[in-house]
């Protein structure tokens, strides 16, 4: 019980920097990609999100 609750503290903390990202203006060439190929799931759209928010 206890590290179920440490693991989900540091997830929270770790996730808590994803939060001040500011949102990204999505350039034409991701747009393109989104419409040719849809992310596939909730996880490789918040993969996107986040690369985009990182800017890598």
């Amino acid at each position: 019980m206890r590290s179920t609750l440490f693991a989900l503290l540091a997830l929270s903390v770790a996730c808590a920097g994803l939060t001040a990202c500011k949102p990204h203006e999505r350039t034409f060439g991701e747009k393109v990609r989104d419409t040719v190929d849809p992310p596939k799931g909730p996880l490789e759209k918040a993969g996107r999100a986040v690369d985009r928010a990182t800017d890598k």
